[in-house]
């Protein structure tokens, strides 16, 4: 019975790419967070090691490499090894249902191939389950370490994504009720022309998920699980150089894959207007590539913004963090919802 390896071998070629990618970006957010915050702080940043320090990443990646991994003789020595790998899996496996480009329009070998890991059909379910099984990663590494501030991190991440959780669904769900569909390709497809974007549909839909996504992801302002200033350094406070960097990669990789859900939910992902397709004339690979330029291009707008807040807005206070998600998201975003479902009923024109 002959075996037909080109699937795997696709897969394996797609895994591989993607998550060289998502190491790739990691790698240069922390050169443009680094960047960014001396420009806004009227400082220069790294600038010593390579040009405008664009090697000072892998510096830091060698710094961590190589500095001494310490085990705390206190720690629960498993749980503590496993959390911060649980953080970095689950972050990654989130990306795996994005679509990047076109489903069919990128040819190797006279094969067309879909570029996106996963194209099934309860995509959002996948990514949302992904999304939410990496807070047990900070959960974990916080009670694992024997540390009251760890602990007390680890406690401050399980009621931010309890709270926050909610509205992250409420806000996809609104584009669901729209599209009909739980697979993100058929989601972008509906969305080729520019005002048919669903954030032209949905706004508050949008803003739930944008501000849902910055405490998913805890980042500044919504950064209390780690808190320098009160919690010395919250959850990975015991941890030290590789263990310490897979917290940092995961965080970047879940800023990735939730900017990339963003733009795939509400600003039309890859599509290209079918009217700039033909001035263009563009088809087959380069299509392909043309699209992945498109969401790279919007990716990397949203991930600027992600450093802008973070260095303009200062950290909310906890009572602050909970009013906000469930005394304003929630009930936005299921007015949101709502008010997609009238629009699925009656239909207007412009819809």
């Amino acid at each position: 019975m002959d075996f037909d390896f080109m699937p795997l071998i696709v897969a394996v070629v797609k895994v591989s790419v993607v998550v060289g990618a998502l190491f790739g970006g990691v790698s240069i957010m922390t050169w443009v967070e680094r960047r960014g915050s001396a420009i806004m702080q009227l400082r220069r940043g790294p600038n010593r090691v390579g040009p405008f320090g664009l090697f000072q990443p892998i510096a830091d990646g060698l710094k961590f490499f190589f500095k001494e991994d310490i085990l705390p003789p206190f720690v629960h020595k498993p749980t503590f090894i496993m959390a911060p790998a649980i953080a970095l899996v689950c972050a990654m496996l989130a990306f795996a249902v994005i679509p990047f480009g076109g489903s069919l329009n990128f040819e190797f070998f006279d094969e067309a191939i879909p570029l996106v890991i996963a194209d099934v059909d309860g995509g959002v379910l996948l990514l949302m389950a992904a999304a939410g099984m990496g807070v047990y990663g900070i959960m974990l590494a916080g009670w694992s370490s024997n540390n009251k501030f760890s602990q007390l991190g680890g406690l401050r991440a399980a009621s931010q994504v309890i709270s926050y959780e909610l509205a992250l669904g409420l806000g996809v769900i609104s584009v669901l009720v729209l599209a009909g569909s739980m697979r993100l390709v058929e989601i972008v497809q509906m969305q080729e022309q520019f005002l048919h974007w669903n954030i032209f549909r949905a706004p508050l839909g949008f803003l739930v998920l944008m501000v849902a996504g910055f405490a998913e992801t805890n980042r500044l302002p919504f950064d209390l699980p780690e808190a320098e200033s009160e919690l010395v350094g919250g959850y990975h406070t015991e941890y030290s150089s590789m263990k310490f960097s897979m917290f940092f990669m995961a965080e970047y990789i879940a800023m990735i894959t939730s900017s990339a859900l963003l733009v795939t939910l509400y600003l039309g992902g890859y599509s290209i207007p079918p009217r700039v397709v033909e001035l263009f004339g563009l088809q087959g690979n380069l299509l392909a590539f043309a699209q992945m330029g498109v969401f790279v291009a919007k990716l990397a707008c949203f991930l600027w913004f992600f450093v802008w807040i973070r260095w303009s807005l200062p950290r909310f206070r906890f009572d602050q963090l909970m009013q906000i998600g469930w005394k304003s998201l929630i009930p936005l975003g299921f007015l949101q919802v709502i008010a997609s479902a009238l629009f699925v009923i009656l239909k207007p024109e412009w819809f």
